[in-house]
């Protein structure tokens, strides 16, 4: 039986062979591919890359796709065009293409590997050949160990500045040509280490300036300065009097005091390596001839006189003086002023300017100042530019004999200059060869100037390079697609194209059954060698022959006429008129050939429709077909007011393409209303106009205004006059609004069909002001020290307040009499008044009213309420107090409190102090409510301690009771209930353990506690007895620990040692087979733990 894979492995190699045989047929290749082609065949030559390609007068366009006559070619032939398309690039030639170009590399000397790579990679079809120059000369990666190539990364090892600085440029090279990279500079970072030679000390005066020098030894590249006083970590803390200057290293004081008497040292740090060096110490000291006098400033240490900086860099310029007293420095730009980006730092000695730009370019001044004088310098900063390119080249194929045009066109501070490069060789301007700075054309192509070309744009600060690959073109005329069908409508002209692929340009001739046609009225000859036939007849069915020749060789294609009757397209209806939610279909039918097969298109508003999945409005529904009919449906589901307009059917055969359109109205909600414009504010009304906005098919019936303010949440609907506002107006007064309120103000209009969207708000407007109209709520009162009279109340909202200038006024009168005073509160956030008399007796009844004004009048009052004064702090302290001592560490208190009367307590303080101590360094506590006792814990054993009680409340305390004198108790013993026996029987057991004793210092025992608890349950049994033993009841199977505790007059003492018992569930001894220690049924397991608290 044969093998199942034979047919497809025999159609996948006719379809390889196929594939080549097309490939070289069809494609133009270079001259220098021709010479290749004879000495050896590659199949890889026969497919260069695309590339974009140059038009004749220097403009860049795609490669041609070579297109066939008709729009609608035999499917097999466009089987073979799709061909074209999906071959990968891996197949294509061209030349080298960087990937990566090498990049600056700083290198630390003290690297544990000491290998330098150089990186650069490159594409290209063949793989690119690399090699390297360094400063100009070809680098021998051959000789010796110390340079490798690996792909194109060049390795450096054992590395060293001597020998490796410099400048390394990459050249990559195929058989299509030569590129360089961009310069790439290799330096090393390093710091050396300071001389061991002890440093001279420096004594100046009191007040004296002095500079410390740093004298770095060599270093590459930048390094950070800072200075450690006497000892490391303790470093110079830098202000307006200390300076480190991080352009030459040293320390700067402008005026030395006493403190600064001791020992320098400088630190280096290497910003690429993060190596520090300590310099050897600089001693401090002070002379004792005398102090220095105040003297002008001095600059010591400045930015240059000229600053170059590229742009984008953070720009530091500094600035120090000495002088005494301290100099105070300060900055200025003489020709504008100084960027707000810029920065003061460091007291301001230095101005920092990040992110630098061209305009911050100009002259900058620092001045020191003080009482003495003066003095001043000045710098110019300059920015400069690194080139960049505005204008690029790019790859280029050109027929032979075609010029060629390239421009390169770059920015830069100083302007760049240009130079031109050919597989790496500079080229100048000589024969066919014309370079005007970034120009470069050659005239009457040949194949010796295909190569690759770099456009070089430099300034003193920086080099770039523009790649591009120039392919000259060479091939026979070559038709992709032939022969081909044309479907012409009958009556309509008719293009057939002839689209040879062929450089040099061919010759084009047309013939019809073996005659050349002579151009006509009715057949034209187009400038792109198209034939066009004017008015289609079915005398004009047949074939036509296209002939293109070069001197490479000739090629034809034949085109095959036919003539159709033309198509007619009719879409209903052609008006239809829906309400929004309403869902239509459009029925769209074309007669045509019986011979064409015919597609549709649906379209709306001249664009076409997406039929994606889930939309949910538009349905294309399938074709119907008849004989010379055919009918497509658009639904159109719950429709949307943005789904009216114009619908169109466009229905196309592989001859003509004919449309037809229907208009769809929608009736829906109003549109919104144009502009709402404010015409007259008043202090409750607002007279509005607007413009009337679409009605959507449905006449407008109704407008309804609405506003919002600060005080409002959201859009509320304001009421109007008239009311309603009917849909024929277009200006109405909105009422009843509250006075010095700023609104905004929009309008909504209504339909049969619906509410529509509202109009773009108005612009803020404030009503005028009023006199107040709204009283304050919930006026209350109380409270408050004696002799007070406290009047409280809900403050009015700024929403009610009418205006400016809102305050309240507070009345009030004893009952009983008759004037009224009245109080004036300004602020209109007050919420209390305070009103005191030593003449009224507490809780004494007024009547309280509170009224409103502001800059407009006085508005209402609130409606009267009664309020009594405050009744005050406490009176009288509590009587009876009485201390006593429960334990070592507590003593409870009990008090009676005052005669009922004014100035009630809330609650009660009690004091309590050591009697050897006084009353300041007691402790204080409070009872929750008003309970009349409360006890002390935390205090020591056996110790006297005074107490006393007051009452207080909300107002303040009362005055303290006598004071009482209580002792607590001695502490429990310390020692523990020792020697634990026990016995289990059942699930009895029998517990004893040695009686404690307590010493001379420490309360009697007066008995024992004894825990029992299971673990794993919240169930705890605690038994309390006078004896040295007791019998425990085990409830069930589980593991228990037993405790024991000493009790004392004291509170209870020390925790024995834990018993822990474990035994099974339901397992029960014997009486009288117990043992001690140990009960036999339930495996008892016992063990001695450490004590625990419980």
């Amino acid at each position: 039986m044969g093998s199942p894979w034979k047919p497809i492995l025999l159609l996948s190699v006719i379809s390889g062979l196929s594939d080549l045989a097309w490939a070289v047929a069809a494609r133009p290749i270079s001259y220098a591919t021709v010479l290749r082609m004879k000495a050896d065949s590659s199949p890889s030559l026969l497919n260069p890359r695309a590339r974009p390609r140059q038009q004749p007068d220097g403009g860049l366009a795609a490669s041609p796709d070579w297109p066939v006559f008709a729009s609608h070619p035999h499917p097999a032939l466009s089987l073979l065009g799709s061909q074209e398309d999906y071959r990968s690039e891996e197949s294509e030639e061209f030349g080298p293409v960087f990937i990566q170009e090498p990049d600056d590399v700083i290198f630390p000397l003290d690297s544990g590997d000491n290998k330098v790579v150089m990186h650069c990679e490159a594409r290209g079809n063949p793989p690119p050949a690399y090699s390297w120059y360094m400063n100009g000369s070809q680098v021998d990666t051959r000789a010796g160990f110390r340079y490798r190539l690996v792909k194109g990364n060049l390795i450096i090892t054992n590395a060293s500045e001597s020998t490796d600085f410099g400048t390394y440029q990459c050249r990559a090279e195929n058989t299509f040509g030569v590129v360089l990279s961009r310069d790439a500079h290799l330096q090393f970072a390093y710091i050396g280490a300071f001389s061991a030679k002890t440093r001279g000390g420096v004594s100046v005066r009191e007040g004296q300036g002095v500079v410390l020098m740093c004298t770095p030894p060599p270093h590459s590249p930048e390094i950070i300065y800072s200075w450690v006083f006497n000892e490391f970590p303790s470093f110079v803390a830098e202000d307006s009097r200390r300076f480190i200057s991080q352009m030459t290293g040293n320390l700067y004081v402008s005026k030395v005091q006493p403190s600064d008497v001791g020992s320098y040292i400088c630190l280096l740090k290497n910003t690429a390596t993060n190596t520090r060096v300590l310099s050897p110490p600089t001693p401090l000291t002070l002379r004792t001839d005398g102090v220095m006098g105040e003297y002008e400033p001095k600059i010591e240490v400045h930015f240059p006189t000229s600053v170059l900086a590229a742009r984008g860099v953070t720009v530091r310029l500094e600035c120090f003086a000495l002088g005494n007293p301290v100099p105070t420095i300060t900055w200025r730009k003489l020709n504008g002023n100084i960027p707000k980006k810029a920065r003061l730092r460091k007291s301001q000695a230095v101005l920092e300017i990040p992110n630098i730009q061209l305009e911050d370019s100009g002259t900058y001044e620092c001045k020191a100042e003080n009482p003495r004088g003066g003095t001043a310098f000045k710098g110019h900063l300059q920015v400069y530019t690194l080139p960049q390119w505005v204008r690029m080249i790019n790859d280029t194929q050109l027929d032979s004999g075609e010029k060629l045009q390239w421009e390169c066109k770059a920015t830069g501070r100083p302007r760049p200059t240009y130079r031109w490069l050919r597989n790496g060789l500079p080229l100048t301007s000589q024969g066919r060869m014309e370079i005007v700075n970034g120009e470069l054309s050659i005239n009457k192509l040949q194949p010796v100037d295909s190569g690759m070309y770099q456009c070089v744009a430099e300034n003193k600060y920086g080099t770039i390079y523009s790649n591009a690959e120039l392919k000259i073109l060479a091939s026979a005329p070559i038709f992709v697609t032939n022969p081909v069908r044309v479907i012409a409508t009958l009556g309509k002209d008719v293009s057939i194209e002839c689209k040879p692929r062929a450089s040099p340009k061919p010759r084009i001739t047309w013939k019809r059954v073996d005659r050349k046609i002579q151009p006509s009225k009715r057949m034209m000859l187009l400038r792109n060698n198209t034939l066009r036939i004017v008015n289609a007849s079915r005398a004009d069915e047949g074939d036509y022959v296209c002939r293109a020749e070069n001197q490479l060789g000739w090629a034809e294609m034949t085109a095959t006429l036919w003539v159709k009757e033309a198509m007619r397209v009719e879409l209903s209806p052609s008006r239809v008129e829906v309400t929004v939610g309403e869902s239509v279909v459009l029925s769209c039918k074309a007669a045509h050939d019986t011979s064409l097969d015919v597609t549709f298109q649906w379209l709306f508003n001249h664009k076409p429709i997406g039929f994606q999945q889930g939309s949910g409005h538009f349905e294309y529904i399938h074709t119907v077909r008849a004989k010379q009919l055919s009918t497509v449906d658009l639904m159109i589901r719950s429709i949307l007011l943005k789904h009216a307009g114009k619908y169109g059917c466009r229905a196309q055969t592989s001859a003509d393409t004919v449309s037809a359109e229907s208009e769809l109205l929608v009736r829906g909600p109003p549109g919104p209303p144009g502009v709402v414009i404010v015409e007259e504010i008043t202090e409750t009304t607002a007279t509005l106009s607007w413009t009337r906005g679409l009605d959507n098919h449905s006449p407008i019936s109704t407008y309804h205004l609405q506003a919002r303010s600060p005080f409002s949440l959201g859009w509320q609907t304001v009421k109007t006059d008239p009311e309603p506002v009917t849909g024929n107006l277009e200006s109405a007064m909105a009422v009843e609004l509250n006075p010095w309120v700023e609104y905004e103000f929009r309008v909504v209009a209504s339909n049969a069909i619906g509410t529509g969207d509202p109009s773009a708000p108005s612009r803020g407007v404030r009503t005028k002001e009023a006199v107040p109209s709204v009283a304050p709520v919930n006026v209350s009162g109380g409270n408050g020290r004696r002799h007070e009279l406290v009047i409280s109340w809900e403050p009015v909202s700024e929403e009610f307040q009418n205006g400016e200038g809102f305050g309240y006024i507070v009345a009030f009168r004893a009952n009983g009499t008759r004037g009224w005073k009245e109080k004036m509160v300004t602020s209109a956030d007050s919420t209390t008044y305070k009103y005191r008399d030593e003449t009224f007796p507490p809780l004494t009844p007024f009547e309280v009213k509170v009224g409103v004004y502001n800059n407009k009048g006085d508005g209402p009052f609130s409606p009267v309420v009664v309020i009594h004064s405050a009744e005050g702090e406490p009176r009288e302290a509590p009587s009876d107090v009485k201390a006593y001592a429960i334990s070592a560490s507590q003593i409870r208190v009990t008090w009676r409190p005052p005669n009922p009367g004014p100035g009630r307590p809330k609650g009660y303080e009690v004091s309590y102090w050591k009697a050897a101590d006084k009353e300041d360094s007691g402790w204080k506590q409070r009872t929750t409510k008003n309970e009349t006792a409360l006890v002390l814990g935390g205090l020591e054993g056996n110790s006297q301690y005074v107490v006393s009680v007051k009452g207080f409340n909300s107002i303040g305390q009362g005055p303290a009771s006598t004071t009482v004198v209580a002792k607590t108790r001695k502490a429990p013993p310390v020692q523990p209930p020792g020697n634990l026996l026990w016995i289990q029987e059942g699930n009895n057991v029998s517990l004893s353990w040695e009686p404690v004793k307590a010493k001379e210092n420490e309360s009697d025992v007066i008995g024992y506690m004894v825990l029992l608890k299971q673990e794993g349950r919240g169930h705890n049994q605690v038994t309390r007895t006078i004896n040295p033993s007791t019998t425990l009841t085990l409830p069930e199977g589980g593991t228990y620990v037993i405790e024991v505790r000493v009790l004392s007059e004291g509170g209870e003492g020390a925790v024995s040692s834990q018993i822990r018992l474990v035994t099974s569930s339901g397992v029960r001894a014997k009486s009288g087979e117990a043992k001690e220690h140990l009960a036999w049924p339930a495996l008892l397991l016992v063990l001695l733990v450490p004590s625990a608290s419980w």
